[in-house]
């Protein structure tokens, strides 16, 4: 292999999960550290580690790498993975980008322009454009990323010029593009996805799916290979299609054709051109690692796999510093970290390490492989009862109730599953053809839906004042009221970011805003005061 050093731009557990392959190849590695990030678990974990000026630092990165004698620069996910100017930057240094072209990186990576192509190679797209053509519910949605961030979910017109501005903000911090656009939004689809391998002579082959239909903030929570509801048909059909729409971009490298799934039918929302959070059930179920075949396609190999059925069954649960209800993220340092033994476990921290208010706040992924899904479910689950953390709140508590509700375990949970199973509730029976109003049991109960984070941000009284206080450790990036201004029940009154994610914060009944303490661009901590209320 020709790749003899590389530096990796990004952190955490996928900057550590690449380190891995590379030190099983005999490849030196270059750990890259913002000047907030200087010696966290990555930079532990690879042969020496350089400073960036931040994850978002094109010629910083770069020059970085050329300063280290690296050969390669690998994007991970998040930050620049899906900018094209970041690949044209790496090449035009003389250095290897282990991922597609900057061509391929702009056709897949410009959503609307994907799903044009899409179109055009016959392959089904859920349909986009202005909001009056396609009405409401729609999503608004980042052209230039995923992962959750510059998504917005718009119920009704007066809600969408607000929806706009927080999704282009979190576009722009998260991937320094902020562009948007609406799509239709279907109400209760499985996510599934096609994992994609491309090399540099024109052969692509696709290896089975996955589904990731467990969703919190527009982020998996939960993934799993194969999917229950996709059989061998179905996988080869939507196989054929994310293999059409990857070369009809001309892609290289691995990448992952995104679908919703609905009665059968499946349509086509983006081309994720990076490795995915994900990958650990593929490479469980196909025996492969997708790490060692993007270097491998980098340095000018060819693929020489073959598509194939899965074999077994692999679900990942994701451990993140965060509220087990309401998922808003924590920080704070980890006073004990224990995780599973005899299963996969990729983790981005150790104990003692603090979980930053700066960075996603992902602990370790929890992947379990076995023969049936059923076996699969059960180790994942006795994993997690192994796993214990102390030191900061996580989603521990959420994931061992997630593992064992009856409607995940029966394969039928779809994108609404926590719309309609509010987190740590009892459990309810899984569907049944006649689930839903049934002459003789008389209509269904009402589902409730999860507390939003809205409703769990509580004013306190303080001094005879009702305060608003912060849920959590950010940054104010708006102040959407004054001094004097009466409000409404769940009016906007602050916008927060923590961890490259906006949370709105509003008033819980009707008020007059009789102070403000903060001013935007002020960093908070938690329980900090933001606004004073008088009824």
């Amino acid at each position: 292999m020709e790749i003899r050093k590389l530096l990796v731009a990004n952190r955490g557990e996928i900057a550590a999960r690449i380190f891995r392959t590379c030190d099983r190849l005999g490849i030196a590695t270059v750990a890259a550290a913002a000047p907030d990030d200087a010696g966290s678990f990555h930079t532990r974990r690879a042969t020496e580690s350089v400073e960036v000026p931040g994850y978002l630092d094109i010629a910083g990165i770069v020059a970085a790498a050329m300063e280290a004698g690296a050969d390669a620069v690998h994007p991970g996910y998040g930050f620049l993975a899906e900018n094209a100017n970041f690949a044209e930057a790496v090449v035009a240094g003389g250095l290897r980008f282990v991922g597609p072209s900057p061509e391929s990186i702009r056709a897949a990576g410009d959503k609307l322009e994907a799903k044009r192509l899409a179109a055009d190679a016959g392959v089904p797209v859920v349909p986009s454009g202005d909001p009056e053509e396609i009405g409401f519910p729609l999503m608004v949605k980042a052209a230039a990323g995923g992962g959750g961030r510059g998504m917005r979910l718009v119920r009704s017109p007066e809600e969408l010029e607000e929806a706009l501005e927080a999704a282009r903000r979190e576009a722009a911090s998260g991937f320094a593009d902020d562009r948007v656009f609406c799509e239709r939004y279907v109400e209760r689809p499985r996510h599934v996805e096609i994992q994609l391998l491309a090399d540099s002579q024109g052969r692509t082959v696709h290896l089975g799916e996955r589904d990731c239909s467990v969703q919190r903030r527009h982020q998996k929570i939960l993934e799993e290979s194969p999917s229950p509801a996709v059989g061998p048909d179905l996988r080869a059909e939507m196989g054929e299609a994310a293999v059409a729409f990857a070369r009809a971009v001309g892609y290289e490298s691995a990448g992952t054709a995104e679908f919703m799934l609905a009665d059968g039918e499946f349509f086509f929302l983006e081309l994720n051109a990076r490795i995915q959070v994900e990958h650990p059930v593929t490479e469980l179920v196909t025996g492969l690692d997708l790490v060692e075949q993007q270097l491998r396609i980098a340095a000018g190999e060819p693929l020489e796999i073959e598509a194939s059925e899965p074999d077994g069954h692999a679900v990942e649960a994701r451990l993140y510093a965060e509220d087990p209800r309401t998922f808003l993220p924590r920080t704070g340092t980890i006073a004990r970290l224990r995780l599973p033994a005899g299963i996969r476990v990729d983790q981005g921290v150790e104990e003692g390490d603090e979980i930053p208010v700066a960075y996603d706040p992902l602990i370790a992924k929890v992947i379990a492989h076995e023969e049936t899904r059923v076996e699969a479910l059960a180790a994942l689950a006795a994993a997690l009862d192994q796993t214990e953390v102390r030191g900061v709140e996580t989603n521990l508590p959420f994931l061992r109730w997630l593992v064992g509700h009856p409607e995940l375990r029966a394969g039928e949970a779809t994108t609404a599953f926590l719309a309609e199973n509010p987190p740590l509730s009892r459990h309810r029976r899984p569907s049944r053809p006649w689930h839903g109003s049934w002459r003789l049991n008389g209509p269904a109960p009402a589902r409730t839906a999860p507390p939003t984070v809205e409703e769990t941000v509580h004013t306190e009284l303080l001094g005879g004042q009702s305060v608003l206080t912060a849920p959590m450790p950010g940054v104010v990036i708006r102040v959407l009221a004054r001094e004097g201004d009466r409000v409404e029940p769940r009016q906007p009154l602050v916008v927060l970011e923590a961890m490259k994610m906006e949370t709105p914060l509003v008033s819980p009944y009707e008020a007059v805003v009789s102070k403000v303490h903060v001013a935007e661009g002020e960093r908070v901590d938690g329980g900090a005061i933001l606004v004073e209320l008088e009824e």
